[in-house]
This record gives structure tokens, sequence and C-alpha cells, in this order.
């Protein structure tokens, strides 16, 4: 039954075991192996590729697919979440705030959500807007909110 099939078959139905086993163990590298193996029988069909032809080209779809794949997994979708569990106070990087109290290079007040915090920078009268630019220890560093001048 299987001593006619062509090795492009071959290549694919090895690309959708490995893309199977991805799915049952999943580790994010299989899946690799198993797109190449694919692209691999796909290129075999058209082609009509000797043996190493076909194995050279798997080398190369494999490093293609982990390039692409390294590049995709290793940036965090979604913002820097990098201290997201250790520091989460480090998320508040970027937010708009607004001073409770005068707030200068000694120090003041900001309201962050419903809370209130100790912060530094500035300088800024009571209700103006300001930008969280670093956290150190329970204070916030801010500087006033950029806006762009009137055309």
């Amino acid at each position: 039954m299987f001593e006619n099939l062509e090795p492009g078959w071959w290549w694919a139905i090895g690309g959708l075991v490995l893309l199977i086993a991805e799915v049952i163990a999943p580790g994010f590298f299989l899946v690799f192996l198993g797109a190449a193996a694919i692209a691999t029988g796909l290129f075999t069909l058209m082609f009509d590729l000797g043996l190493a032809p076909q194995l050279v080209l798997f080398v190369l779809y494999t490093a293609l697919a982990v390039m692409i794949g390294k590049r995709w997994y290793a940036e965090p979708h979604g913002g820097d979440q990098r201290h997201a569990i250790n520091e989460p106070a480090k998320r508040l990087v970027g937010k708009t705030v607004t001073a409770v109290t005068d707030v200068d290079d000694h120090g003041g007040r900001v309201r962050v959500g419903d809370g209130e915090w100790n912060a530094r920078g500035g300088p800024a009268a009571a209700g103006d807007r300001l930008t969280v630019t670093a956290v150190e220890g329970n204070c916030l560093m801010v500087e006033p909110v950029r806006t762009l001048p009137p055309a």
C-alpha cells in the first residue's frame, strides 16, 4: 500500500505527525520541524527532487521556520511584561497621572486610579497631568505631560 507512495507525500505525512505531536506535547519546537517537512514535501511533489535536494530544502526550511518563530515568540505581545510579576509597579511607567499636591524634586503626591502615590519630578501644581517615567521603590518619577504647541 505504501511502497508506491512518492517521497513528497512521506514528507507531508511526517510533517503532519510532527504537528500532531506538538499539539499533544506542546513545546513550540516540533511545529517548526513539521512546517519545514510539509513545505519540503510540497516542493518535492511539485518538482520531483532527489534525496539530497530534499534534505537541503528541509534544513533550509527548518532554519527559516525557527528564525521566524524565534522572532515571533521573542517579543511579548501586549506590551512590556518583564516586570509584571515581581515588580508590578513598573507597569505604571508611561501612564498619565494627576498631581494631588504640588510635585517637585523633593516630593509630592499623585493620583493613580483610585489611590495616591508618592512622586518626585515635575514641577507641577495640584491638578496638573503628569507622565510616569520611572519607579524607584514606592516613589513614582514623573514629568509634565508633553503637549504639542498650537499651530
